[in-house]
């Protein structure tokens, strides 16, 4: 069923459209989480964690500026988005293995080494 014109905008001018749309990323998380336990070669987790609370992270910053917050609670969310991001950037460069997710990746604690991609 689709909603009509007024529910769709009582759900903006809320903000709760955006607890929908939050809603739907925890399931996505929960998802992934199955699919890594259900073993093989998944995706690496936390960096798909990083990638997850950046995007939250951005959506509580326009569910702040949708309900009228004021501009400090915008910039802190749009703040935490931007350390989840260069979390999961560090992940990727420093912190983590050239796993499942990105095997062309080059393993920068060994420079000079060749990159190869896997089958």
């Amino acid at each position: 069923m689709i909603p009509d014109g007024a529910t769709m905008a009582a759900l903006f001018a809320s903000g709760r459209i955006i607890d929908v749309i939050l809603g739907l990323v925890a399931l996505e998380a929960a998802a992934l989480v199955a699919w890594r336990l259900h073993g093989g070669d998944r995706p690496l987790l936390p960096p798909l964690f990083c990638n997850l609370a950046s995007g939250a992270a951005l959506m509580l910053a326009v569910r702040a500026a949708l309900i009228g917050s004021d501009w400090t609670v915008v910039a802190l969310c749009l703040f935490a988005s931007l350390m989840a991001h260069l979390g999961e950037v560090a992940w990727r460069l420093f912190g983590g293995s050239r796993g499942a997710s990105d095997p062309a990746m080059p393993d920068l604690r060994q420079p000079g080494r060749p990159v190869t991609k896997r089958a």
